[in-house]
């Protein structure tokens, strides 16, 4: 039974009372968010521009694109 799942061994520091997760960090975090905030909403209004290319592999030997038809994981 796993009764202290979240508890850290002796000598480790949670990372969160750390840089920009700890609690004192609060006001830089919020100045980042209203920086990064434009940049936000202009990605949510260009969404129409934004297109993905799919990565293509070209055959070694006939030169023809190749596609993916699944995964084979070894044991």
């Amino acid at each position: 039974m796993l009764i202290l799942q979240h508890v850290l061994p002796k000598g480790l520091q949670r990372v969160r009372d750390y840089g920009l997760l700890s609690s004192g960090a609060k006001k830089l975090r919020l100045i980042i968010q209203l920086l990064l905030l434009p940049v936000h909403d202009w990605l949510k209004n260009n969404k129409e521009e934004i297109t993905q290319v799919k990565a293509t592999r070209i055959c070694p030997c006939c030169q023809h694109e190749m596609h993916c038809i699944g995964i084979a994981r070894m044991p």
